[in-house]
């Protein structure tokens, strides 16, 4: 076993560490922080597929962004206990059977499939400087639309915010 494989391995181990935090934990806040668990470590895998941009976008926008948003969102609810109904029992039941079944459905339906190996042609695929490359050669248009576009929303939060 290589190093690749190990650090394969833990990284996989952490993200289903923290998808397990996030299902089963009590408390709102803690989940959120087992998400970001979660999504640092695929963030790593991303590193090990040598996408480096990918890494750096999956970083702010999901592990930054998206998670502040969810905090706020816990914070704006107010949950507390006491306020909240109770469940039944028989919906507790019925999830996991229903989700014992999907378990099944999909190692029933996987079990089976063959997956060739695929060797990609180019090992740097997911560098930075052949996106830019490809950006500002093929799709200069496009690109300076959308930073045209993005400047204008800018523009029209700040016009509104003054207001």
């Amino acid at each position: 076993m290589d190093i690749q494989q190990i650090i394969f391995i833990v990284l996989s181990a952490i993200a289903l560490a923290g998808a397990l935090g996030v299902i089963l934990s009590k408390n709102p806040v803690n989940s959120v922080l087992c998400m970001i668990t979660c999504f640092v470590a695929i963030a790593g895998h991303y590193i090990m597929l040598n996408a480096q941009f990918l890494f750096v976008v999956h970083l702010i926008v999901y592990t930054g962004a998206i998670m502040v948003l969810f905090l706020f969102v816990l914070m704006m609810m107010n949950l507390n206990a006491d306020i909240e109904p109770q469940k039944r029992n028989w919906l507790k039941y019925a999830g996991a059977i229903s989700g014992g079944a999907l378990l099944l459905v999909l190692v029933a339906a996987l079990r089976d499939a063959s997956m060739p190996a695929i060797q990609p042609a180019s090992t740097d695929i997911g560098l930075v400087a052949n996106l830019g490359k490809t950006l500002f050669t093929s799709y200069v248009v496009p690109f300076e639309l959308s930073s045209v576009l993005f400047l204008s929303a800018m523009v029209g939060a700040v016009v509104i915010g003054k207001k």
